[in-house]
């Protein structure tokens, strides 16, 4: 009895108010939805981060007397503007060096193994021919792995045409929607919610600055660092820069692991490239510099609203969210972490209920 009367104390002390109900409600409407949907809705959700990143330059826009409909134009051309020289200079540009990649594919273990006789005769105290005949024979495990996967895409690739096609068409359409229609759907979610919703409203706002600071702050880095990437390795003169600089430029959404992840393909190019050279010293320098600039200049300026949250916790988000919804949820793991950390700060209590309930009287 005594146990049931420790639930019953620790339920009335953290539900007795109806706002705890609906962030409950809401929270489990949210989940069961992404995790059953997620893979239906992805162009959706897609046209809604899209819609969120520009709602900032409809906003800049109307601030200079645009009207609304003529700032959410401007911002949805731009959008497309983006999109088509996107489709028209990057994608091919990915496929080409992708094709060159596959077709290298076969040559790579025998450029390997040079570059391991090399090391090998470097540093002979250091690295045994045993441990030399260990990582060629996991290197031709793993390139025969990949040639298997790359042809598997390849044959693969009409489902695929097809879900980029679906994208092509919704995205655009969600976007436009989302910017167009964002006071209405507004006012609609708000009607589903009580009149009286201090706590909803505390964390809505402070969501909806970390959402707005994060997501353009990220786009705008994984711009920045992909493209800085992208032109000092091809000043460098290394192979695949544009599928090396999506790569890093991506792996800025992987917090403390993705720029240790995304080292090995940028070195395992250079060996094969270079060799053990100045010229993979210079490359590997530079893409030093560029992680440097990015953890200790970008990320403070972009991100002015810092995210008050433990390295741990980054990591447990990234790992429990991403495993539960993919891209979406690694980009997407630290604001739902602060969510997670603003529901349990602003959580009505035993005492809230009664401060309610005295107004109320």
């Amino acid at each position: 009895m005594r146990f049931l009367e420790v639930i019953g104390s620790w339920i009335n002390r953290h539900f007795s108010n109806e706002e705890a109900i609906y962030l409950v409600v809401f929270c489990v409407v949210i989940f069961v939805l992404l995790f059953t949907l997620g893979g239906v809705l992805a162009p959706v959700l897609t046209g809604l981060v899209i819609a969120f990143l520009l709602v900032g330059l409809v906003e800049r826009l109307k601030a200079f007397k645009v009207p609304e409909l003529a700032a959410v134009s401007i911002a949805f051309v731009l959008f497309l503007s983006v999109m088509v020289a996107l489709l028209v200079i990057l994608v091919p540009l990915l496929v080409r060096q992708t094709q060159a990649l596959v077709a290298a594919l076969p040559n790579i273990v025998e450029r390997l193994q040079e570059a391991s006789r090399q090391l090998l005769e470097a540093f002979p105290d250091m690295v045994t021919p045993e441990q030399t005949a260990s990582w060629m024979e996991s290197a031709a495990g793993q390139v025969g792995s990949a040639s298997t996967t790359a042809l598997e895409l390849v044959v693969g690739g009409v489902p695929s045409l097809v879900g980029l096609l679906i994208y092509v068409v919704l995205v655009p359409i969600s976007v436009f929607f989302f910017l167009k229609d964002r006071h209405q759907l507004k006012e609609f979610f708000g009607s589903l919610l009580p009149e009286r919703r201090p706590v909803l409203t505390a964390v809505g706002i402070e969501m909806n600055a970390q959402l707005a600071n994060y997501v353009r702050g990220k786009f705008i880095e994984i711009l920045i660092v992909g493209s800085a990437t992208f032109i000092t390795l091809s000043f460098l003169g290394l192979n695949y820069a544009a599928l090396l600089g999506v790569l890093v430029g991506l792996s800025v959404l992987i917090p403390f692991v993705g720029a240790a992840v995304v080292t090995v393909p940028v070195l395992i190019v250079g060996i094969i490239q270079f060799g053990w050279s100045a010229e993979l010293t210079y490359v590997m320098i530079a893409y030093g510099v560029i992680q440097a600039l990015d953890g200790n200049v970008l990320v403070p300026l972009l991100f002015s609203e810092a995210v008050d949250l433990h390295p741990i916790t980054i990591i447990v988000a990234v790992l429990a969210f991403g495993g539960l919804w993919g891209v979406w949820g690694v980009f997407f793991a630290i604001p739902l972490a602060t969510l997670v950390k603003a529901i349990y700060n602003a959580w009505p209590d035993e005492s809230l209920a009664e401060a309610s309930a005295t107004h109320l009287d």
